[in-house]
């Protein structure tokens, strides 16, 4: 099986879940769906179709679409069965990458960033 999302690939987002995950969801099965929705919901938060656009993005824009949907992902990854993760550490990692989701989205839909990335 092949990777399906456009803004980021299993293995990023495998890097950002850790140690401890879902064998189940913690596939390329699954993370292939979780990205299919994270740019979706990228898109539309964003109010642009980044995925259409994608190949003529700037390469930072294109950075931030990738914190973007493998933090997301991520998310979904360690919610399917967090039970083999302590408590404490489980909320960190779920902190930490909604940090980064919540940071690159404000990003992605700042006026600047927008006149940055006019050239789409």
């Amino acid at each position: 099986m092949a990777d399906t999302g456009i803004f980021a690939t299993t293995a990023q987002v495998q890097s950002k879940v850790g140690a401890n995950a879902s064998a189940v969801s913690n596939t390329e099965a699954y993370i292939n769906d979780y990205m299919l929705q994270a740019e979706s919901l990228i898109n539309a938060t964003c109010r642009f179709n980044f995925s259409d656009a994608y190949a003529a993005l700037d390469a930072d824009v294109k950075s931030l679409l990738t914190v973007a949907a493998s933090a997301k992902a991520a998310m979904w990854v360690l919610a399917y069965d967090p039970s083999g993760i302590p408590r404490i550490e489980f909320e960190t990692r779920l902190d930490v990458l909604n940090n980064d989701y919540t940071d690159a989205i404000a990003k992605l839909k700042d006026k600047n960033v927008q006149e940055f990335m006019s050239d789409v």
